[in-house]
């Protein structure tokens, strides 16, 4: 117990520096573009490729559902409102956790068993402002966009199958997109990622500056950084999902 506790006390002081870090100078601009790339652009092929095959396997799955009550031409509105509301936002996290969470915790771990780090604070850096900030920035501020690039492919994965394997015509499958989306589904999967990223980018900083024990040790703050990111974006899906319901659904 008390391991764990001083784990949410390191875990809670690095979110306080890195909110310190985001509003007051030095800002490394050129590291946050860096990690905007790295974090973003580098993930849009796995991204494309998830949300593409899961809309396509909801499309398949729930055509054969609803043929059981006459109702094929309406599914486009149940992927739109699986993509949008749930299954983009989520499958996106987890897909960066365990993409770019994996690799912030096995950099910044190796940093730390090298003496990086240490060398940082010898040359008056703040390690939390020189890495962590950029990093925490970059996975607050992808992540919805490459959620909203995995609706939109998921959607479009949804529409293939639904017209060369379920027969639903284009029109009538692109019309119940549309009237199966509102506005409150808009925001729940757009407030979403803001909340993934921020935790898998902390989760793995945290993890990472947290390494010891060599090697072995990187091994073991990566492997911890994809399970603990993971689990908390679950976890944090059910209660942001709560929270939203209760405001945007009165």
């Amino acid at each position: 117990m008390k391991h764990a506790a001083l784990e949410v006390q390191e875990y809670v002081h690095l979110v306080r520096g890195a909110f310190q870090g985001v509003v007051t100078r030095p800002i490394y601009r050129h590291d946050i573009i860096e990690q905007l790339d790295a974090i973003g652009v580098k993930s849009l092929t796995v991204v494309l490729l998830t949300g593409l095959f899961t809309g396509a396997a909801l499309a398949l799955q729930s055509g054969l559902t609803l043929d059981q009550f006459g109702a094929r031409p309406v599914v486009g509105r149940l992927v739109s409102a699986s993509m949008i509301k749930e299954l983009g936002p989520v499958l996106t996290a987890l897909m960066l956790t365990g993409r770019v969470g994996s690799g912030i915790a096995a950099e910044l771990g190796s940093m730390v068993v090298t003496d990086q780090i240490n060398a940082l604070r010898a040359l008056g850096t703040d390690p939390i402002r020189k890495l962590v900030v950029p990093r925490v920035l970059a996975g607050f501020s992808m992540a919805p966009a490459l959620t909203v690039v995995s609706d939109f492919i998921g959607i479009f994965g949804g529409w293939i199958v639904a017209r060369f394997r379920l027969q639903v015509a284009t029109g009538l499958y692109w019309s119940s997109v549309l009237k199966g989306l509102y506005l409150q589904d808009v925001w729940m999967g757009l407030i979403k990622p803001f909340v993934f990223g921020f935790i898998i980018s902390t989760i793995a900083c945290h993890v990472g500056l947290r390494t010891t024990g060599g090697t072995q040790g990187v091994g073991k703050a990566t492997t911890v950084s994809v399970v603990a990111a993971s689990v908390a974006v679950i976890a944090a899906d059910f209660f942001v999902t709560q929270v939203l319901i209760s405001l945007l659904y009165p």
